[in-house]
């Protein structure tokens, strides 16, 4: 059974607000796989009947667009799989009304035995609002992905966060069965995370050290928050997918990364845009690993405004053919190299050789942005004209039928 309100903009303040919409999944309420909630605003009452309800769904879901992704992380196959999306739920709510509902939703999720993700994105609850979600984070065994993006958090609601995160792997080593964590998925990006909770972010990731995805973008992580992060991650050796845009590398940080680099085999995404790598024309040493084969399974690498001059476009086009074969997307746009450099053509013509796309000026940018319009428009036409013929086919069906009537009635009058 699937239940959804998702979208409808509703104004949940009370329990009454909330039962009529209760009341049609609660008789099947053992049944009752998904529900979605995103996008309407719940009120403590609302919140604390809700997490009642959870409480009773053994097999809910609450599922998320991404979900086809995170399957491929389940390690329960017999069990259904469970994702609680709490994104977007507390707007215009009162800072004093959010960690009483936070906590009866939090709560209600601690015992979900195959929970497989947790999304409390989009809820400006801010560091004053964090210790309702700590016994969950902490005591849950079972989530493998956690998004928590855009929430205001700052420095120090970050450490708590981080902290309980940490903690929670302790717990799971010390469950007999499980022997290792299976955190797979941390997204907590524009959340002023600051070099002040850097630290603690970076043991966290080190004590599960099972990462394969972390995004961390636009949280004001400066060159001391940057060399911690990396001896962090550099724990977890199955990273696929790493995401430090808009915060601040420079010198140090640039100089860790290329050093934790090898540690990560798998890694097939990394996006350092607007990351200061470079400081007056430097090659950084990130790329000068890169090209030397640190990451062989790199398929897209990100960047953007970085200060890169025609000597770091020089080692990438050296190194296309050897050490980055499997490098599909390069995005380089805002930076100080020239258009007219050698080794932007020689890029370009080995990505496209490829199906890539090398995206060096806002112009490319524009022109992959209209040839995407371009296929969603042709995909929309072909379903369009699918569906006309299908109404052509039917209405063929109709007029034969119609026609067969008519005989049979004339049969009929013939016959009396």
């Amino acid at each position: 059974m699937n239940y959804s309100i998702e979208g409808l903009c509703l104004k949940l303040n009370t329990r009454e607000d909330i039962a009529p919409y209760l009341s049609q999944i609660e008789p099947n309420i053992t049944q009752l796989e998904e529900i979605h909630l995103c996008g309407n605003t719940l009120g403590v009452g609302a919140a604390q009947a809700l997490a009642e309800v959870l409480q009773k769904a053994s097999a809910i879901r609450v599922r998320t667009a991404s979900i086809s992704h995170l399957l491929a992380y389940n390690q329960f196959p017999n069990a259904p799989p469970q994702v609680a999306d709490f994104a977007d739920i507390f707007t215009g709510r009162l800072i004093t009304e959010i960690p009483t509902a936070l906590s009866a939703l939090c709560d209600s999720l601690i015992d979900k035995e195959h929970l497989v993700e947790v999304n409390l994105s989009d809820n400006a609850f801010g560091g004053r609002s964090v210790d309702p979600i700590v016994p969950f984070l902490s005591k849950n065994p079972s989530f493998q992905n956690f998004r928590l993006n855009n929430n205001g958090l700052g420095p120090e609601g970050g450490t708590v966060i981080a902290n309980a995160l940490r903690e929670n792997a302790a717990v799971r080593k010390a469950i007999p069965a499980e022997k290792r964590s299976n955190l797979r998925i941390v997204i907590c990006g524009r959340n002023r995370l600051e070099d002040g909770s850097a630290s603690a972010w970076a043991e966290a990731f080190a004590a599960h050290g099972t990462l394969v995805e972390v995004r961390l973008p636009q949280n004001g992580i400066r060159m001391a928050g940057s060399v911690a992060l990396a001896e962090g991650l550099a724990k977890c050796a199955a990273l696929e997918w790493l995401d430090l845009q808009d915060n601040t590398l420079s010198q140090r940080g640039d100089q860790a990364f290329a050093i934790a680099l090898p540690s990560w085999p798998d890694l097939h995404t990394l996006n350092f845009s607007d990351c200061v790598l470079s400081e007056e024309g430097e090659i950084p040493q990130v790329i000068e690993a890169l090209a030397k084969g640190s990451n062989p399974h790199l398929r897209t690498l990100q960047l953007q405004n970085d200060n890169l001059e025609n000597g770091t476009v020089s080692v990438l086009a050296r190194a296309i053919g050897m050490h980055l074969k499997e490098v599909t997307r390069i995005e380089f746009q805002e930076n100080d190299a020239e258009e007219d450099d050698e080794g932007i053509e020689e890029l370009r013509e080995n990505l496209i050789a490829r199906g890539g796309k090398f995206l060096f000026s806002d112009e490319d940018e524009e022109e992959e942005e209209e040839e995407e319009d371009e296929l969603q428009d042709a995909e929309e036409g072909d379903v369009s004209a699918e569906f006309a013929e299908v109404s052509k086919g039917k209405d063929e069906v109709f007029e034969e039928a119609d026609d067969l009537a008519d005989m049979l009635n004339k049969v009929s009058l013939t016959t009396s």
